[in-house]
C-alpha cells in the first residue's frame, strides 16, 4: 500500500498527490471556472524559461530539465490556485529548490533500492496506480492517469515515476522501524485532547466537539506514530545517502 509519506519524497509523486487532492474531477474544474468567471486575479505562471537541460547529476545519473519542468509545472498549478485564495505570490525560487531536492532524494532512494536488488514490474505499477485512484476517490487507475495528463504530466513520465515509487516503497518497508509504545500513544492522545479542548473553548457550546475515548483513536494514533517513526528513520537514511553521494546541481 502506498504511504502518504512517500508522496512527499518523490518529486513527481508529490505532484500527483497535490493534483489529486486539488482536483476531484469535474467538481474541481467547475470551481476553477466559476472563480475565473467571478473575475479573480489571473493565476501566476510557472517560470520555466531558464531551466537548464540537466538540473542535477546524482552519482553520474542525470535529472533532466524536461523532467524537472514537467513535475514543477504540475505542482505549481496547485500552489497557484492556493495563492489566489491567499493573495500571496508563490516564491518560485524556493519552490524550485524544494522540488529539485525531492527529485534528488527520489533518485538516491531508487539507487538504494537497485543496490539492494529490489525490482518493479509493469504489474506493480498498475496495482499502485489503482490503489492511488481508490485512495483519491477515483473509479480506476485509467481515470487517475487521465487526471495526471490533464495536469500536464505525460503517461510515460507518470509510469516512470511510479516505477521509482514501487522501488522506494520496498526500501522503506525494509527499514528497521520500532513500533510505537503504549506511553507514546498515550502522550499523543493527551496532546490531541488538549488541542481539541482548546478549540472547544473558542466556539459556542453547541458547536463544541466531543473528545473521543482513547480506544476509538488508538488505531489512528498507531498509524500516525508509525509514520512519524518511518519519517525519522528515512530522514536518517537519506542523510547517509547524501553524504556518500556525488551530487551536482545546476538550477
Amino acid at each position: 500500500m502506498p504511504k502518504k509519506l512517500l508522496l512527499s519524497i518523490a518529486a513527481a509523486l508529490a505532484a500527483f498527490s497535490l493534483a489529486a487532492c486539488g482536483a476531484d474531477g469535474d467538481e474541481s474544474a467547475s470551481e476553477e471556472t466559476e472563480q475565473s468567471q467571478q473575475g479573480e486575479q489571473a493565476m501566476p505562471e510557472p517560470e520555466l524559461d531558464n531551466i537548464p537541460d540537466v538540473v542535477a547529476v546524482v552519482n553520474d545519473r542525470e535529472i533532466s530539465g524536461e523532467a524537472f519542468a514537467e513535475s514543477y509545472e504540475a505542482q505549481f498549478q496547485q500552489l497557484a490556485m492556493q495563492s489566489q485564495m491567499t493573495g500571496e505570490e508563490p516564491n518560485q525560487d524556493e519552490l524550485k529548490s524544494q522540488a529539485l531536492e525531492m527529485m534528488i532524494n527520489s533518485e538516491l532512494l531508487t539507487m538504494e533500492a537497485e543496490e539492494q536488488g529490489f525490482s518493479s514490474s509493469e504489474e506493480d505499477v498498475d496495482e499502485l496506480l489503482s490503489t492511488m485512484a481508490e485512495e483519491n476517490g477515483m473509479e480506476s487507475g485509467e481515470a487517475l492517469m487521465k487526471e495526471f495528463e490533464a495536469q500536464g504530466l505525460s503517461k510515460e513520465r507518470v509510469r516512470e515515476d511510479l516505477h521509482k515509487e514501487v522501488l522506494i516503497q520496498q526500501v522503506i518497508e525494509d527499514l528497521d522501524v520500532a513500533e510505537p509504545t503504549d506511553d507514546e500513544l498515550q502522550e499523543m492522545y493527551d496532546q490531541q485532547v488538549e488541542q481539541l479542548e482548546a478549540m472547544n473553548e473558542q466556539v459556542e457550546e453547541d458547536q463544541a466537539q466531543e473528545v473521543p475515548p482513547f480506544e476509538e483513536m488508538e488505531e489512528q494514533l498507531t498509524e500516525q506514530a508509525t509514520m512519524e517513526k518511518e519519517n525519522e528513520v528515512l530522514s536518517g537514511l537519506l542523510e547517509e545517502l547524501r553524504e556518500q553521494a556525488d551530487i551536482e546541481t545546476h538550477l
